[in-house]
Parts: C-alpha cells; structure tokens; sequence
C-alpha cells in the first residue's frame, strides 16, 4: 500500500539555521530506566531498549533515543531526550508525545538494510529475518520510523510481532476498552487524570457547564421536540430493549398521528426494519426526516404515501414533502474511500519532488474535493426547501445509515445557531450518528478486517471545517477542536466510536460482563468513557483552544460583505440567508478551479 522510498527535500528555507544538536548516532545511548504510563486494564506485552526515533528523513542528528514498548493500548516511545524541531500546542493526558493507538496503526513494515528486505507485517505472522528498521504508517498519514541498529536483534524483532499482533485484533472484545472499563468497574475507587471516568456526557469546562445530551433516554428526545417547537411530532418507545430494529436507537421520534401499531407493521418493509427518523424541525414547521428504502415492492407505494400523508399532516400549512434520493445525488462509500485513498497516497506515498509541480492537479484528480462540494452544494439545496419553500424534507438512502448521516448533519449546521455551538456540535453527532446507527467499527475498520471501511465522518468535519474557513464567526469551536474530534474517533477508549449501532455495545459489553463476573445491575451493559467528557485528555488550559476566538455570540454583530450581520442562538432567527450558504458553497469550486489554473 505504500512505499517505503525516502523522498529528498526540495524546499528551501531563508530562516535561519537551527542549532545543531549533538549526533547521537555517534555517541553511546544513554543507559536509564524508563518505564511507560499505564492506565487501568493496560499491560506491557513487550519491550525493547537503545532504540532510535528517526525524526528527520535527511539527516540523523534530530534523532531520539529510548526504549520502544507495547502495550494492549498504544505503542509508546520513552525517551529523556528533548524533542527538537517542533512545538506541541496542547497535550494529550492519555497519549505520550510519542505514542501511537493501536487502533491508529493501519501498516506495519519491517526492514532489513544488510539482507535488503522488507515485510509487511499481518498478525500471528512469522518474521524470518532481525529487522533494523520498522515503519508504521498510522491512519491519520503519521510515518513513523524506528531504527534498532544498538538494539538486541532478538528484542527487537519480538516487539515488531507483538505491535503487529495487538494492533490487530479478531474480535470486538479484544479492543482495550473492554478492559479498561472491565477494570474500572472491579476498581470503581480508581481515577483517570484524578476524575472518575464515568459514561457521561460532560462537556468541555465552559461557564454554562452545560452537559451534552446522549439521546440514550426518552427525555432527552423529548427536550429535543420542544426545543425546535415540533408539537406534531412525539417520542416513540415501541423499539424499547430494541425488539423491532437493532440498528435503531431504543427511543425516536415520530409523527403523532402514526400509531405504534402501525409503525411496528410497517418496520419490515424497511430495509434493516429501519423507520423513519425525525431529525429536526424548522421554525416554520419544515422537518427534515431520514428514512430508508423500503423493500416490500408491492406494498412501497401504500407505505410511502402513509408515511408522507403523516409528515403533511405535522406541517402547520399542510406542505407537500420532498424527498431525496441521495443514493443517486451523492457519491457513494466506496467512492468516497476511493477519494480518500488517493489523498493518503499523494500526501504519503509520493516523492514530493516528483509531485512538486502537479500536486494541486493531482489533489483535483482525488476527487476528494469534488465530493465534499457534492455534499456542500446538495445540502444547501436542501435547505432551501425547507426555509424558502416551506416543505419538509426525507432523505431517503438504500440503509438510511451513512450519507444521510452526513446529509442530515450539514443541513442542521447550516439552519440551526444551537448546532454551531460546542455542545450543540456534539449533540448533534450523537443524535445522527452513534444513535442512528453509524457504523464506527466498521466504516473506521478498527478491527482491521472490514471492507467496509469509509472515511464518511472524516468528510462531514472537513465540510463542517469549509463552513468555518468561511463563517469564523458563526462557529463556536475551531479547527483544534475538529482535529482532536478526529484523533479521538482512532482512540480505543471511548464507546462514542466503537460501535456500529447502540444495541452491539449493549449486547457486547452485557457478554464481556457476564465473562468477567462484573455485575451490572439495573444498567444496560458496560458504560464505556464518553469523548465528550474532554477532562479526560486535556487540561483546562488547553481545552480553551478548542473555543473560537472569532465566534460572535448571542447578540453581537458581525460584517459580512459590507452589511452588518446579527447572529443569535435563536430558533427563530436564521441569521445568515440561505442564498449566502448557496453562494459560499459554490464559491467553493470556483476556488479550487482558480487555484489549479494558477498552478498550471
């Protein structure tokens, strides 16, 4: 998958030189004892010493020496020495400097420099030769490179294994999240970063403390409801203990005039039993609904038109509904990996040399952008329905869990102020993607075995991150706060995203319970540490950087284009016109096109 050719610097830089720090490869490595940070249900499977960090591609003097460990979580490097040439912003409190997730490793290659060989390394392999190198290619384009050349040969080559073995796994179960919360529940008196790691939705520390809703209760559906004013629309139990669907979450919302008896006879025509789900409603009574197709041809038409005739009637003007087929309007999951692939290979793999001059036509030639432009452009088409014509939106989609996740999340971005705030953010993503069942496990691949990967998430925070480039002010959270929102999806620690659907962590987490003699009591399985309780990997003084300093607020203006702009986190007020959204959007391709014809 990728190449493992060295590619020579063809910058040139007018600063001043760095300090030239010492060559190490030409002294002794220091000899200290250094042992790693473990959390609870964390072990060292392996270890070797005198290892060196390659730092630069051209030049040995910015290495580092220490001691390379793995363990069921992380690989970690332990090193006294200072790292030179960079300057972190904000520090993780579960990851070293130097650690990579497990769940973060998508390549593992082993070198040998006197045979000339390489192998990459699959588990339960066997390595036929001492490697002197080893190169891990991680999932968010990390290299990193690890050289053994004063390292025991026999040491060096069990730890290679072992990293290649753990990252990955064959089952679920086997992720380190299990046993860490395994441990935390035989230890409750245990603390993580001196908090207890519970399965809350805490937020990030600001003045409201404000928590994020988890859509896990009947209660937070229905503040929901009365927050965007749908008073024709209730909250649905009848998959309570999930006896319908099990990729739908327990509770949901739908239109009051639709009768749980109806719903329960009209789920198998849908693919999966998958309903339609409420998403949101506009002030002016649009809603915006995701449905799956429905497989029972003879019965489709009945059912369709039931179920728009029960949307009509929830609209206080009686509105048609207009429905969106986004299996033909958007690009599909392998396209999208597709896309995604390519832009790791060009930013990865490519001598940058040989890629200098046609780089911007060769990111075009991704299609990465192009895509996220489709998905752009077609939600803000969407939004002009539902704010200028006044008809609710279906999106309908073949299993109505992956485009319509990413669908439905852009158009609420792009209408609601609540959802461009960090708590609303965060609400928003567990609403239309851990509980309607976005497959995390599998379209993350965090088991390393799935055709199924798709890096869909990765593309709703690049647009979401488009949105902000443009409207600085309308956005509470920044690019930091997208970025480590990402690096948390490759942690193995988090039940956000971990899962393909609520009810496998219920099922799982309830097998590994009873494996492990843990009592559950009245709970539904395991509760696994929320990724929103951000305590948990930052300080304080760091999570302020996830906070826009642009972001205007309730009430304060803002200039756009010459005229002053009002936003309010208001359900009321839609403090930017949709024609602004439409137009910024497809500036966005004029943009791209200027840039490549430039480049040209």
């Amino acid at each position: 998958m990728f190449s493992l050719k060295q590619p020579k610097p063809t910058f040139k830089s007018y600063l001043l030189p760095l300090p030239q720090a010492e060559d190490h490869t030409a002294s002794e490595p220091r000899i200290k004892k250094l042992e790693p940070v473990l959390l609870p249900g964390e072990i060292v499977v392996n270890e070797v010493n005198f290892v060196r960090k390659c730092i630069a591609t051209d030049t040995s003097q910015y290495d580092l020496w220490g001691k390379l460990v793995c363990t069921n979580f992380k690989i970690s490097f332990i090193t006294d020495d200072p790292m030179p040439l960079q300057k972190f912003h904000y520090k993780n409190l579960l990851l070293g400097e130097h650690d990579v997730p497990l769940t973060c490793i998508e390549q593992i290659v082993t070198v040998n420099d006197t045979k000339r060989k390489q192998k990459v390394l699959g588990p339960n392999q066997k390595l036929k030769f001492n490697p002197t190198e080893l190169i891990i290619y991680c999932k968010d384009f990390r290299i990193v490179r690890f050289r053994f050349d004063e390292a025991g040969p026999e040491s060096a080559k069990k730890v290679c294994l072992a990293i290649a073995h753990y990252s990955q796994p064959t089952d679920l179960q086997l992720l380190f999240a299990f046993e860490y919360v395994g441990e935390m529940y035989h230890n409750p008196a245990k603390k993580v970063n001196g908090i207890d790691p519970g399965g809350g939705g805490g937020g990030i520390g600001s003045a409201s403390g404000q928590q994020t809703p988890l859509f896990e209760t009947y209660s937070d559906w229905d503040r929901e409801i009365k927050r965007t004013g749908a008073s024709e629309w209730r909250v649905c139990s009848v998959n309570e203990g999930y006896m319908i669907s099990t990729c739908l979450p327990e509770y949901f919302v739908v239109p009051s005039s639709l009768a749980d008896q109806d719903l329960k006879l009209y789920s198998y025509s849908f693919i999966g039993r998958r309903m339609p789900l409420w998403s949101w409603n506009h002030p002016n009574g649009s809603a915006l609904v995701r449905m799956a197709n429905i497989k029972d041809v003879l019965q489709q038409r009945r059912i369709d038109q039931r179920i728009c005739n029960a949307i009509t009637r929830s609209h206080p003007l009686r509105s048609d509904v207009y429905k969106s087929d986004l299996d033909k309007c958007l690009p599909n999951i392998q396209e999208i990996q597709a896309a995604h692939i390519k832009l790791k290979q060009l930013c990865v793999n490519e001598p940058f040399e040989e890629t200098e001059e046609k780089w911007l036509s060769s990111l075009e030639n991704t299609r990465w952008l192009e895509y996220i432009r489709s998905f752009l452009k077609h939600s803000a088409e969407l939004v002009y329905m539902m704010e200028c014509k006044h008809v609710s939106v279906v999106l309908q989609e073949e299993e109505g869990r992956d485009l319509s996740c990413l669908a439905a999340s852009l158009i609420q971005v792009m209408l609601d102020p609540y959802f461009r705030t960090i708590v609303g953010f965060q609400s928003l993503i567990q609403k239309e993607w851990v509980m309607a069942g976005y497959q995390f496990l599998d379209r993350c691949n965090h088991l390393k075995r799935s055709d199924k990967e798709s890096p869909l998430f990765l593309m709703f925070l690049d647009c979401v991150w488009q949105l902000l480039e443009q409207y600085p002010a309308a956005f509470e959270f920044s690019e930091t706060y997208l970025t480590v929102l990402y690096d948390s999806a490759r942690i193995s620690l988090f039940g956000t995203f971990l899962f393909n659907c609520p009810h496998q962590r219920v099922k799982e987490s309830t097998e590994f319970a009873i494996s492990k003699n843990i009592q559950l009591g009245d709970e539904k399985g395991l509760r696994f540490p929320c990724v929103w309780d951000w305590s948990l990997q930052f300080t304080s003084r760091d999570r302020l950087l996830f906070h826009n300093p642009f972001y205007v607020g309730k009430s304060a203006p803002c200039v756009q284009n010459g005229a002053v702009k009002t936003f309010k986190r208001s359900k009321v007020t839609i403090e930017m016109s949709v024609c602004e959204w439409i137009v910024s959007v497809l500036m966005l391709k004029d943009l791209v096109i200027e840039c490549f014809t430039a480049s040209v």
